[in-house]
């Protein structure tokens, strides 16, 4: 059943990858909505890090600090939204968001299958805001290569 959701997950990805690049939609745009999710996200991880401990079968720790990592690296994706040339963000500092992204989703999932053991609902959360990091990671690296 996994590999069922996984290869539905995948394909749904791949869509919504596709119509937002054929959509057109701005590096510059893609970088803020990043920005905005780590926030949302981080104020939900380091507000309901008691309950949210609970129910994902992880420790409170590392839920806040989890949280509060996000808040920097939000500083980061919207300072990269925000500078470079009309047309263009500094490449570098997209490939550090796509790179941070990326290690996002590995500790993700180290996070599911090493360190912790969290509660089937813990997985579906992890899972969950993983494929949402993926598909960031991918539109921001199709943005670049686009410009």
């Amino acid at each position: 059943m996994s590999s069922t959701l996984s290869n539905s997950t995948s394909s749904a990805n791949a869509t919504t990858a596709s119509q937002v690049a054929a959509a057109g939609i701005s590096l510059r745009k893609i970088l803020m909505f990043d920005a905005l999710t780590c926030v949302a996200m981080g104020l939900l991880l380091v507000s309901a890090s008691g309950l949210l401990s609970g129910l994902l079968g992880l420790p409170k720790d590392f839920v806040l600090l989890a949280g509060v990592a996000l808040f920097p690296c939000a500083a980061l994706m919207l300072l990269t939204s925000r500078i470079g040339t009309q047309a263009q963000p500094p490449a570098a500092l997209v490939w550090l968001v796509i790179i941070g992204n990326t290690g996002w989703v590995i500790a993700s999932l180290l996070t599911m299958e090493l360190w912790f053991n969290p509660t089937t609902l813990g997985m579906l959360f992890i899972l969950a805001q993983a494929v949402v990091v993926v598909v960031l990671a991918v539109l921001e690296y199709r943005g670049l290569r686009r410009s």
